[in-house]
């Protein structure tokens, strides 16, 4: 079992949950995972580390309500707890001294965006975060990258607050300006994909996160095969970054489909309860992940 200390929205649909787990924050390294597990018979959800702190020895985790664990999960609060917490799990990122270093985070890739920025800046780097949102309330993590002395471009689709546009239009325009060692992109599929056409004409260093594709986090059950340089690769062990300019994203797209229809009809079990129902099944989530006491 593992215990919820801390547990917040910071935007719609989007929670950062603090969770004692001392071992994994203790080896934790920018880039890595855990595996997530909300009650015993439940599934296996992949998500970034975004902190550590070995002092407290604990993780700091964001979860969009996108699904159903997700939904459950966002409705957690501290002094809950979570059933498993394995980890930390894939490669760790390449942090160096590239010079100028830009971190690219679209939505809740912020949240995986975010310990590579912090990492890099550690190392010397002059960090430029560009993250993007539908609008202002979806512009995640702002304030907590200034924190750390990283240059932050947000950018809006609706323009209501910072530059309005894509993130690529920004990332363009701060190529333009300067050398960029290196490009790291964390988001939507789309997005990493276009982050990569733009810096692929000058050569630039561009490292994808693939986080969004995996499932189980193993390697076993192969979902998040992913074609690098016409190789067959596996973000969760051979990952989760690569050299986006190697990567088929086209059919990378295709394969991040492939649950969507069963993922839409189990949101529809649990938007169908009604609210007497859906408390009874998050008591039962609570219920289940209590731990036994000895007496």
């Amino acid at each position: 079992m593992f215990l919820i200390t801390e547990a917040e929205s910071i935007a719609p649909d989007v929670r950062r949950i603090v969770v004692e787990a001392p071992k994994i924050a203790k080896k934790h390294e920018a880039g890595q995972f855990v595996i997530v597990r909300v009650t015993p018979d439940g599934e296996r959800i992949p998500l970034t580390i975004a902190e550590s702190n070995t002092a407290s020895g604990s993780i700091t985790l964001f979860v969009q309500a996108i699904g159903r664990t997700t939904t459950l999960m966002s409705e957690l609060e501290a002094g809950d707890y979570l059933e498993d917490v394995a980890g930390p799990l894939g490669r760790a990122s390449d942090i160096k001294d590239y010079g100028t270093a830009v971190v690219v985070g679209g939505g809740l890739g912020t949240a995986i965006a975010y310990p590579i920025a912090c990492a890099l800046a550690e190392a010397g780097n002059r960090v430029v975060a560009i993250v993007g949102g539908r609008s202002r309330e979806y512009v995640l993590l702002e304030d907590q990258l200034v924190t750390q002395g990283i240059e932050v471009i947000p950018c809006t689709d609706d323009g209501s607050y910072g530059r309005e546009g894509f993130v690529t239009d920004a990332l363009a325009e701060v190529i333009d300006a300067g050398d960029v060692g290196v490009v790291f992109a964390a988001g939507p599929v789309p997005m990493m994909s276009a982050v990569a056409e733009v810096t692929r004409p000058k050569s630039i260093e561009t490292i994808a996160s693939l986080n969004p594709i995996m499932v189980d986090g193993t390697g076993m059950c192969g979902g998040c095969r992913v074609e690098v340089g016409g190789e067959t690769k596996f973000a969760c062990v051979d990952g989760p970054e690569f050299d986006a300019h190697q990567v088929d994203f086209h059919l990378l797209q295709r394969r991040n489909t492939s649950y969507r229809a069963f993922e839409a009809e189990r949101m529809r079990d649990l938007e169908s309860l009604d609210a007497e129902h859906h408390e009874q099944l998050l008591a039962d989530v609570r219920g289940a992940c209590e731990p036994e006491t000895v007496t």
